[in-house]
C-alpha cells in the first residue's frame, strides 16, 4: 500500500530503545509534541514498537493537528501500528472538546479505506471501534453492513461500536439501523461476547421492535446479558412486562435484579397511578430479611479476611433495593416505599450482625430519600437509619435527593443548612437553592464564597451565578483569581463569570486558555463559546517542569483493600498505565485511604471510593494526567475517575459489568483477581479499614 512504513526484518528479536520509549513517555506525560519529533516517530521510526508507542501517546495526547500523521499510520506496513492507529483516531474522537464536523470526516474516510481491506483481525476490530466512535453517516453505513455480514465475530464488533455510537450520541443516531441482524446474534449457540454485542445495541438503540428478542435475552445464561436485556426494558416495555420482571427479581445474580428493579421503576413512572409494574415490586421486601442474615463477624471470616461467599451473596442482596430508591418511584407509589421501611426495621431487629445491621440502616436511608424527593422536603432522612447514618450523611442524601424533586415552590426549608458544620451538607443545600430558590437565597450563599472549603465556595460562587447575584461579583472575582493554582475552581466560576460579568469576563477566560491544565482549558473554552457565540477551542498546552508527575508502579504492583466485607486483591497494569498505577500505588503505601469509604455504589455499574471527603469531590492535592488504554472495561476492571481531562487523583472505581461506553475515555489501570465478591457486596459508606501496596507473582 502507499505510504506504508516497511518494517525492519528481525527489528523485534531485541528490546526497542529504552531511551526512545522514556522520551516518549517524558513527552507524553508533559503533552509535549517534542518539538515534532513524536510525530516523525509515529510514522518513520524503523522500529515498529516505537511507532506503535508513539501512536498511543498522541492518542492520549489528543491534540486534533496530529490527525496527519494518526491517518499515515493507518496504512503502515504493521498490523499492531496500524491498530495503535486506529485507537489514536478513536481517541481523537472521543476528545473532550469535540471535533468538528469536518475534522470527524477526515478521519472517517481513510479508516473506511483501510477498514475495506484489513487482513488482521485484532487491527480492524480497533478501526470498528473507532468509526463509532466517530458517528459520521459514512462510519455509521459501514458499520451496518459489517452487522449484516456473514462474520458473527465481525458483526459483533459492528454491533457494539453501533451501540456506543447510540449511547454517546442518544438513540437517534441509530434509528435507520436494522436490528434483526443484532437480535440474530443473541443466538444461543454464539459466544457470550457477541450475544452481549447484540444485546447491547438492542439496549442502546431503544426501539420497541426489539421487545420480543430482548424478552428471551431475559433467559441467556450469561448474568451481564441478562442484566443489558433486563435494562431495555425500563425504556422500551410496557405493563406487560411488569410480571417477567418481577419474577427477575430472584435471578441468581443480584446485579441482574437491581436492573430489574430499576426498569420496574421507570415502568411504575409511567403508569399515571397503581399499576402492575409496582405491585411487581413488592417482593422486594423479602430482601431485607436475607441482608439481615447477612455477613458474620470478622472474626467469624476467614483467613484471608474475605467473608465466606454465601454471606456476601446476602449482603449483595441489597443491590435491587438501592437501585430501586435510586430511581426513584412516584408519588402514588409512596406506599410501596413505606413498606419496604417496614421490611427493614423488622429485619434489623433481628440481624445477625453489626454488619447486617449497618448495610439494612443505610438502604432504609435510601429509601427515606426516595420519599423526601417525592415531596422536595428533608423529612424521613432526617431520623432514618435506625440510628446507625450519622446526622451530616442523612441530610446531604436527603438534601440531594430533594435538589432533584419534581416539586417547584421554593424551598425556604434549605436555607437553614447553609451554616451546617458539614461541607456537605452545606454543599448539597446549595443544590436545592439552586432549582428552588427563595428571595434571601443570595444574601445566605454569598459568605459561603470565601469559606476554606473550596468547593462549597465554588458551588456558592455557581449558585450565585445562576441566581443573577450580582453583589457576588467581587467574591467571584476573588475565587477566579485562584484558579491558576486551584484548577477545579475552574469550572464552577465560569459559569458565575458568564452570568455576572457578561462580555467583561472574556480577557479572563481567554487568559485561561493558556494554562497548563487541560481541564482549564476546556471549560474557558466552553465559557467563551457560549459568552461570543462562536465556537472555541484551546490549544495544546505542555506542562511546566514542576508538574506533578507520579512514580511509575514497580512491575508486579497491586493493592489490596480490606474492607469489613472481606479483602479485594487488585492488579495493577504496570506496563500500560505505569503512572496512573504508581500514583495509586504511592498512596496506598502513605496510608491514604485507610479509613476512606466507598461513596457511590450504582448497582451493575460501578463502585467508586477514594475520596477523602467521602461526598466525591475530594483529592489527594495533585491531578495526573490520563494513560487510556486499548483494555475494555469489562467486569472487574479498576478505572480512575475523572471530572474532565487529566483530572485523575485518588477516586477510582470499579465496575459490576461490563461498561463498553467507558472505554478510551477514563484510564482503565487494573482489574480484581480476588475479591469480586466482596465488589458485589458493597454498599455506599462501606469502608476501606486498610490498603496495602503489595507485589503479585505475574
Amino acid at each position: 500500500m502507499s505510504g506504508c512504513v516497511r518494517a525492519v526484518p528481525g527489528r523485534d528479536a531485541s528490546p526497542p530503545d529504552a531511551s526512545v520509549l522514556a522520551r516518549i513517555q517524558d513527552w507524553e506525560d508533559r503533552r509535549s509534541l517534542g518539538e515534532g519529533q513524536l510525530v516523525a516517530w509515529a510514522t518513520g521510526a524503523e522500529d515498529p514498537r516505537v511507532r506503535a508507542r508513539a501512536l498511543l501517546a498522541l492518542a492520549r495526547i489528543q491534540d486534533v493537528t496530529t490527525s496527519p500523521a494518526v491517518v499515515a499510520a493507518l496504512r503502515d506496513a504493521e498490523a499492531s501500528v496500524r491498530g495503535e492507529a486506529a485507537f489514536a483516531a478513536g481517541e481523537l474522537a472521543l476528545s473532550w472538546e469535540p471535533l468538528t464536523e469536518e475534522e470527524r470526516a477526515g478521519l472517517a474516510a481513510p479508516l473506511l479505506e483501510v477498514e475495506a481491506a484489513e487482513p488482521d483481525a485484532s487491527a480492524r476490530a480497533a478501526q470498528l471501534e473507532a468509526l463509532g466512535r466517530l458517528g459520521t453517516a459514512d462510519a455509521l453505513a459501514r458499520l451496518v453492513e459489517r452487522l449484516e455480514g456473514a462474520d458473527v465475530e465481525l458483526a459483533g464488533h459492528a454491533a457494539l461500536a453501533l451501540g456506543v455510537a447510540a449511547r454517546r450520541g442518544g438513540a437517534a443516531v441509530v434509528k435507520a439501523v436494522p436490528l434483526a441482524p443484532a437480535s440474530a446474534l443473541l443466538a444461543a449457540s454464539h459466544p457470550v461476547e457477541v450475544r452481549y454485542a447484540g444485546a447491547y445495541l438492542l439496549a442502546t438503540a431503544r426501539r420497541a421492535e426489539a421487545l420480543p428478542t430482548l424478552r428471551r435475552c431475559l433467559g441467556d445464561e450469561d448474568a451481564d446479558v441478562r442484566g443489558l436485556c433486563a435494562r431495555a426494558f425500563g425504556d422500551v416495555g410496557g405493563p406487560e412486562d411488569a410480571a417477567v420482571l418481577g419474577r427477575l427479581l430472584e435471578d441468581a445474580a443480584p446485579r441482574v435484579a437491581a436492573e430489574a428493579a430499576r426498569s420496574l421503576a421507570k415502568l411504575a413512572a409511567t403508569c399515571g397511578g397503581p399499576c402492575t409494574a409496582v405491585e411487581a415490586l413488592e417482593p422486594l421486601a423479602a430482601r431485607a430479611k436475607r441482608v439481615a442474615r447477612g455477613l458474620p463477624p470478622p472474626e467469624a471470616s476467614s483467613t484471608t479476611g474475605t467473608a465466606p461467599v454465601e454471606t456476601l451473596a446476602r449482603s449483595a442482596e441489597g443491590h435491587p433495593l438501592l437501585a430501586l430508591a435510586q430511581q426513584g418511584l412516584p408519588r402514588f407509589a409512596a406506599p410501596l416505599l413505606v413498606s419496604l421501611r417496614l421490611a427493614l426495621a423488622d429485619a434489623e431487629r433481628g440481624a445477625a450482625s453489626e454488619l447486617a445491621r449497618a448495610d439494612l440502616g443505610w438502604l432504609d436511608c435510601r429509601l427515606a430519600a426516595a420519599l423526601d424527593r417525592q415531596r422536595g422536603v428533608v423529612a424521613d432522612t432526617s431520623s432514618c437509619g435506625f440510628g446507625r447514618v450519622p446526622e451530616a450523611r442523612r441530610l446531604a442524601l436527603g438534601l440531594r435527593e430533594v435538589a432533584q424533586s419534581p416539586v417547584t415552590t421554593p424551598a425556604g426549608f434549605a436555607v437553614g443548612y447553609l451554616n451546617h458544620p458539614s461541607p456537605s451538607v452545606r454543599l448539597t443545600a446549595m443544590e436545592v437553592l439552586a432549582e428552588r430558590p427563595v428571595p434571601r437565597t443570595a444574601t445566605a450563599v454569598r459568605p459561603l464564597l470565601g469559606g476554606e472549603d473550596l468547593v462549597v465556595a465554588g458551588a456558592a460562587a455557581a449558585t450565585l451565578g445562576r441566581l443573577g447575584d450580582a453583589g457576588a461579583l467581587p467574591g467571584v472575582e476573588a475565587l477566579a483569581d485562584r484558579v491558576p493554582t486551584e484548577p477545579d475552581l475552574a469550572d464552577p466560576v465560569a459559569g458565575a463569570l458568564v452570568a455576572l460579568q457578561g462580555p467583561a469576563a472574556e480577557p479572563r477566560l481567554r487568559q485561561w486558555l493558556t494554562l497548563p491544565h487541560a481541564n482549564v482549558r476546556r471549560v474557558a473554552a466552553q465559557a467563551l463559546t457560549k459568552l461570543t457565540g462562536q465556537p472555541v477551542r484551546s490549544s495544546r498546552v505542555e506542562l511546566p517542569p514542576y508538574a506533578f508527575r507520579p512514580e511509575p508502579a514497580p512491575a508486579g504492583a497491586g493493592l489490596v483493600l480490606r474492607t469489613d466485607k472481606g479483602d479485594i486483591t487488585v492488579r495493577l497494569d504496570d506496563a500500560r498505565a505505569p503512572l496512573t498505577s504508581g500514583n495509586l500505588f504511592a498512596l496506598a503505601r502513605k496510608g491514604y485511604f485507610d479509613g476512606v469509604t466507598f461513596h457511590r455504589v450504582v448497582p451493575d455499574f460501578v463502585a467508586q471510593g477514594g475520596d477523602p471527603r467521602g461526598d466525591g469531590e475530594g483529592g489527594p492535592g495533585h491531578s495526573i494526567r490520563c494513560e487510556v488504554t486499548r483494555r475494555p472495561y469489562s467486569r472487574g476492571v479498576l478505572g480512575m475517575a475523572l471530572s474532565g481531562k487529566d483530572t485523575g487523583g485518588s477516586q477510582f472505581f470499579f465496575t459490576h459489568a461490563p461498561q463498553p461506553h467507558l472505554d478510551g475515555r477514563y484510564t482503565a489501570f487494573g482489574e480484581v483477581v480476588s475479591g469480586m465478591d466482596v465488589v458485589d457486596a458493597l454498599l455506599e459508606g462501606d469502608v476501606i479499614r486498610e490498603a496495602r501496596a503489595v507485589t503479585l507473582p505475574r
